[in-house]
């Protein structure tokens, strides 16, 4: 969400904003929230004078009273007119504050509804682009290896450990759910353990968060379109599943004033993600590649805003160290300006080789959101000089093992069907090199 004061100062700035995210329809939300503004700080001011006001003729009531008192009789009907002329005057003055301040709400409300959906600037480095056709391939990690027999689909390569089942999962909930079984689950365990650890080694704090949040939070931390996509709420209360733990992870710092001196706030969490997941999805989305539960390691940072652009950089630069020491070829792919959710200002994915599919896919996603988050959920950090700013805020995927399972076991498979562990993860597999298949 954007600093009021921006739209106030520099309007055209965010409409040219506004057209490099592709959101033309946004366009007359600027002019709209503008005049909305304009008559709330109207009804604003006149409330302020009419308060004004009042204390000034209820003050001069005081002394009128007792003037009256002691008026000879003669004087007495004129102090008491001025009395009541006082006290009409407070009256039509409180009517008019009760309709001010109802229109001081009204037009809060639809201020703040705007402001919701006009989308945050951009950095001037993100590529221009109506939409993920129009990212950009940056660098490449590791050599993309195309090995010389057939890569099977993901969930055959885990029938062949009896690693997976769908179809009992089926049965169970539904589509879009999965039972990981033996050296399988062993394996996602595995990964996000040393994620974990990984994670740790760079100074970030472990944490478990809340799985649930209340509805403040998600929107504060996410816009509306993504939430009507993305969450499951819990009927009758106001809590919503989580869809990543950097939800509850920012949503600790809720109305929290920061010391300076606590930031950058580094911090690495698990959880279980839950996602609607809506829409249809093609082949390559089968088995656990797009489900509707998962479970991750993830990264945020609450840092200042001069150094949010260098951790940005070292975020996305640990995913693929961690991808790199599992011996998983990775690049790093630039989201363009139509792929950037309403609240990011920067973002890339990182994609892993996809030996069967012959191309990269996405496993990981870096995003600095700027002072988007910390504004909605007043976020404040003070300041050495004793005053208050917003922070930045920024997250991205450690690891999700179903995606990221997927990558692991076609990069590692084996032409006789086995497939090796990499060093790093033999001491979370129980000193195993290699899983040999049953079937």
């Amino acid at each position: 969400m954007l600093d009021i004061k921006l739209l106030r100062e520099n309007p055209e700035l965010v409409k040219e904003n506004i057209k490099k995210k592709y959101q033309d329809e946004k366009l007359p939300l600027v002019d709209e929230v503008i005049e909305l503004d304009k008559l709330n700080r109207a009804a604003i001011s006149e409330a302020s004078d009419l308060r004004a006001q009042r204390n000034t003729l209820s003050k001069a009531n005081g002394p009128l009273f007792g003037r009256l008192k002691k008026a000879a009789e003669e004087e007495k009907a004129a102090i008491q007119a001025e009395i009541d002329a006082n006290t009409a005057k407070v009256k039509e003055n409180d009517a008019r504050l009760g309709e001010l301040e109802k229109l001081e709400e009204e037009y809060a409300a639809r201020i703040r509804a705007i402001m919701m959906v006009i989308p945050n600037i951009i950095d001037d480095s993100v590529p221009l682009g109506p939409d993920d056709s129009y990212n950009v391939e940056v660098q490449r990690f590791g050599e993309a290896v195309t090995p010389d027999f057939d890569v099977p689909y993901h969930t055959e390569i885990m029938e062949r450990f009896d690693g997976v089942d769908m179809d009992a999962a089926g049965r169970v909930s539904g589509n879009g759910f999965y039972y990981l079984m033996g050296d399988i689950a062993r394996l996602h365990s595995a990964v996000l353990a040393y994620a974990r650890d990984f994670m740790i080694d760079q100074g970030f704090t472990y944490c478990i968060p809340p799985f649930m949040i209340h509805g403040n939070v998600v929107e504060g931390v996410m816009s509306q379109t993504d939430m009507d996509a993305m969450m499951y709420k819990i009927e009758g209360e106001d809590l919503y599943l989580i869809g990543t733990s950097e939800h509850s992870m920012i949503g600790k710092f809720i109305d929290q004033i920061l010391p300076e001196d606590s930031l950058p706030q580094t911090l690495t969490s698990y959880s279980p993600c839950f996602r609607k997941e809506k829409g249809a999805h093609g082949i390559e989305e089968r088995g656990v590649y797009r489900i509707h539960q998962f479970e991750k390691q993830e990264m945020i940072v609450v840092c200042k805003p001069e150094e949010s652009m260098d951790w940005y950089e070292k975020m996305w630069r640990m995913s693929v160290e961690l991808f790199r020491s599992m011996e998983i070829p990775v690049r790093q792919l630039e989201c363009c300006s139509g792929d950037l959710a309403d609240l990011k200002v920067k973002s890339c994915d990182i994609e892993a080789w996809s030996p069967r599919q012959q191309k990269y896919f996405e496993v990981c996603s870096c995003s600095n959101l700027g002072d988007a988050q910390a504004r909605r959920l007043k976020i404040r950090v003070k300041g050495a000089d004793g005053k208050t700013y917003l922070p930045h805020t920024l997250n991205n995927t450690v690891a999700a093992p179903p995606r990221m399972l997927i990558a692991f076991l076609e990069n590692h498979l084996r032409a006789d069907g086995s497939v090796s562990i990499p060093a790093v993860l033999q001491p979370y597999m129980g000193g195993k090199t290699e899983l040999i298949p049953k079937k």
